[in-house]
């Protein structure tokens, strides 16, 4: 990569969503030129990029129409349901694929990532199993015991995740995590639950031509496998702080490229586990809109551009909440967000999705405190006062 690039360069984001449009922004105020592409029309990075295609990433013809159309300098995927063999024929191309096509192709899914981490890489990971049939699962979780947590081994942002406490819920879990599987896979994976202290996202930064540098790690809070609440700084020891950097240096290594990494892992009283790893702006990384003097997608931005990142300040006790959808509707409007905004160092993102459902994410409440108690509590209330209508 030249460390010397030119701008504007030119980037086809294949993914638009609430994540794909903060990035686009970040992209924007350095005067790249955007193709925001996604399966809708009018999705949240579209409404901001300088022009948008409507296609099935999953069809290798219309992704190698488009990318003939534009011929992008850098393809940055933002989402799983990708025909991912295709990036590496763009690659051999000449195009530079984020953080590399071998990279995304291994981080789609949940299957390969955690191989790579657990028998390749011998790093610790819940124990876990696959499963292509009930039959499968069931006789699987039997070995693994109850409770455990299936989940789509391709899916997007916790969709199709859940905890089998009896063997008696296997059968809906199955059918849970195949009707919110990404793509066309139809494969789970059942890992054991860990009984932990506190679930984190380390935001891993690999660049080009400088070492790899972390953000403050960021804790999070999930219901139905989906984030709910982020905060940050988590508050861990410096000891298992440098242990999650280790393991996520080792993964990102292996996986090589450039951009963001949002590296998942349980801490426990005693263990520092790896969890899953997202090639990309991770969800909870949402904090760091009002948390850090470079956000999440500035970063991933200059990664991706050769740009030097020269220091990265955390800015004190920060949260985010979700704002979320309690219904379907194709049209959508809200209320309330003047009395969230009501309140001092408080922000509220809405991502302008134009069609809601029951639990889909519609924006997310940011605030600032004097701790991280006081910052939660703010960002749920501001995220509680603003209602769809």
């Amino acid at each position: 990569m030249n460390s010397s690039i030119q701008l504007p360069q030119k980037l086809m984001l294949l993914g638009s969503g609430e994540l794909g449009k903060e990035f686009v922004i970040a992209a924007q105020r350095l005067g790249n030129y955007v193709i925001a592409v996604d399966r809708y029309p009018n999705a949240p990075a579209m409404q901001v990029a300088d022009c948008s295609e409507v296609i099935s990433m999953l069809n290798a013809d219309e992704l190698e129409a488009i990318v003939n159309k534009y011929k992008p300098d850098f393809i940055i995927p933002e989402i799983e349901a990708i025909r991912t063999e295709k990036l590496l024929e763009f690659e051999q191309r000449g195009i530079t694929v984020i953080p590399t096509a071998a990279a995304t192709n291994y981080t789609m899914n949940r299957d390969r990532i955690r191989d790579l981490a657990h028998q390749e890489l011998g790093i610790r990971t819940a124990k876990y199993g696959y499963a292509s049939t009930l039959e499968e699962l069931m006789s699987i979780s039997e070995k693994i015991g109850f409770p455990n947590v299936v989940k789509p081994v391709m899916s997007s942002s916790g969709k199709g995740q859940s905890v089998v406490q009896l063997v008696g819920e296997v059968a809906d879990a199955w059918n849970y995590a195949i009707a919110n599987s990404r793509g066309d896979s139809q494969r789970v994976i059942v890992e054991e639950f860990i009984n932990f202290e506190i679930e984190i996202t380390l935001l891993t930064i690999k660049q080009w031509n400088a070492p790899t540098i972390f953000c403050s790690p960021i804790g999070h809070r999930q219901e139905r496998g989906d984030y709910q609440e982020s905060w940050q700084p988590a508050g861990i020891s410096q000891e298992k702080i440098l242990q999650a950097q280790a393991i996520a240096t080792k993964v990102t290594d292996a996986l090589g490229g450039a951009g963001i990494f949002g590296v998942e892992f349980f801490i426990t009283q005693d263990e520092v586990i790896f969890s899953e790893l997202s090639p990309r702006p991770h969800d909870t990384g949402m904090v760091t809109l009002i948390s850090q003097n470079l956000n999440e997608f500035e970063l991933h931005l200059r990664a991706i551009l050769g740009l030097p990142i020269p220091h990265i300040e955390q800015l004190g006790s920060a949260a985010s909440a979700v704002i979320l959808a309690d219904q379907k509707s194709d049209t959508v409007a809200f209320t309330g967000v003047d009395k969230a905004l009501s309140v001092a160092n408080v922000d509220i993102k809405l991502f302008g999705k134009p069609s809601a459902h029951p639990y889909r994410r519609m924006g997310v409440a940011l605030a600032q405190g004097e701790n991280i108690p006081e910052a939660r509590e703010k960002a749920k209330n501001a995220a509680n006062q603003v209602k769809m209508i």
